[in-house]
Order: C-alpha cells, then structure tokens, then sequence
C-alpha cells in the first residue's frame, strides 16, 4: 500500500535539502501516516486505516462513518476485497 492518507489524500512532497553553504539537493516530505483501526457502528464493523494525523482528527469531528463516505466518493478510500478460502473436494 503507497503512503497516502485514506482520509485527506495526503502524500509526499518533494522539496529542497539546503545545506548551511546554502547548497540544495532533492529531498522528500513524507505525509504523517498512522495505521489506526476504527469502530464504524453502523456498519458494525472494524476498519484498519492509513490516516494523516490531521485525517485523525476530522475524523474526531466528523465521525468516522461521514469521513469514510466523503473519501469514497473521493476516491481515497476503496474497500478491500476478501478473499474466501478455495474449498477443495475431499477425496474418498
């Protein structure tokens, strides 16, 4: 999974490294990214997230459920798909 915030959209930034001879070379800025699980009741389920700490706290305000529409409809957050265990037919 890339390090972007499911909630805000969040990623890195590319900026300067300036040395004290005031010389620059490339650098990057890595979003705040927290894995977090919340409680969404009234899907009654768990959802473990990527989230900035910023994301964490709109998600205090909002609430989770309100967030995790907004960033479907975003395109941040797609829900995973889980997998079922193939049944293999026991031999007699």
């Amino acid at each position: 999974m890339s390090r972007v915030c499911q909630i805000t959209g969040k990623k890195a930034m590319v900026g300067n490294r300036v040395s004290h001879s005031n010389a620059k070379t490339k650098r990057k800025f890595n979003a705040n990214l927290q894995q977090k699980k919340f409680y969404v009741a009234e899907e009654k389920r768990w959802v473990t997230l990527k989230v900035s700490t910023s994301g964490i706290k709109i998600i205090n305000v909002k609430g989770i459920y309100a967030c995790l529409k907004e960033a479907k409809e975003k395109g941040f957050y797609t829900e995973k798909k889980v997998r079922k265990p193939a049944v293999t037919a026991a031999k007699a």
